[in-house]
């Protein structure tokens, strides 16, 4: 138990998730407290916002912001969870949109709401992020990306591009800010069944077999499935750990199932 609190403890560390009352947001919130840290909760739904924090009681805080704002909402959230918990160790960017079309359908307003959000919010709530980390000796982000920042799927390709646009984000501020000692990595979740695509892709069964039998695991990933990888990400163990993209996805980018029957 020492070694595991030595490498893994959070206590002390205040965690800012983005997006946290979706199903992958919520699962790494109460991942996150369970290994210790506070959580600033955020989304755009207060009501969302106060269930969750009646779960996780004393150990969450609520801040609400449309990060489609631009810099002002960015700059407003981090410099709430500061005021509010008095400082800021982590960031889990996982807030984000999507809207699933033919590529020659898309708006302008379309292509402008996902940029807003799934781009360059994220740029900016790093930007603003690193001056609070920087001021307790490091911190940690983590920047959810999508097989779509690997390959190609029909109908998202708006969204796909921001997600690419994200690993090599990654990239480039891990290599920038690790003399600052913030490590900056992605997780690359694949085709996980949360309460929303439960009800969209996951309910169709043309869709569902097909995707099943691309997944060498041959099940659905689960929100839970991403919490280990996350906590291996903010934890002290990771210090030497940076710029790394990681896709939890149950095999899919490693190879079709149909090679691993």
């Amino acid at each position: 138990m020492e070694t595991l609190n030595r490498l893994f403890a959070l206590s002390g560390k205040v965690a800012l998730v983005t997006g946290a009352t979706g199903g992958i947001g919520g699962a790494l919130a109460r991942g996150l407290a369970g290994a210790g840290a506070h959580i600033a909760l955020h989304g755009t739904s207060e009501e969302k916002l106060s269930a969750l924090k009646e779960e996780l009681g004393d150990s969450a805080s609520i801040h609400v912001a449309d990060l489609s704002g631009g810099r002002a909402a960015c700059e407003g959230l981090v410099q709430s969870v500061v005021s509010q918990c008095g400082r800021l160790d982590i960031l889990i960017n996982n807030a984000g949109i999507n809207r699933r079309m033919p590529a020659e359908e898309f708006s302008d307003d379309d292509y402008a709401a996902i940029l807003a959000v799934n781009q360059e919010a994220v740029f900016k709530l790093c930007q603003a992020v690193h001056a609070p980390m920087k001021a307790v000796g490091g911190g940690k982000i983590v920047n959810i990306g999508s097989m779509t920042s690997f390959v190609g799927i029909g109908t998202v390709g708006i969204y796909g591009m921001t997600k690419a646009a994200i690993t090599q984000l990654t990239k480039t501020l891990a290599v920038e800010w690790a003399r600052d000692n913030i490590q900056v990595n992605c997780l690359a979740p694949g085709f996980i069944q949360t309460p929303l695509t439960a009800q969209g892709q996951w309910a169709i069964p043309e869709r569902r077999a097909w995707l099943l039998s691309r997944i060498p695991a041959h099940r659905p990933g689960t929100p839970d499935d991403l919490v280990g990888a996350t906590l291996l990400l903010v934890a002290p163990s990771s210090g030497y750990l940076t710029g790394q993209v990681l896709a939890i996805d149950g095999g899919f980018l490693a190879g079709a199932s149909w090679n691993n029957p």
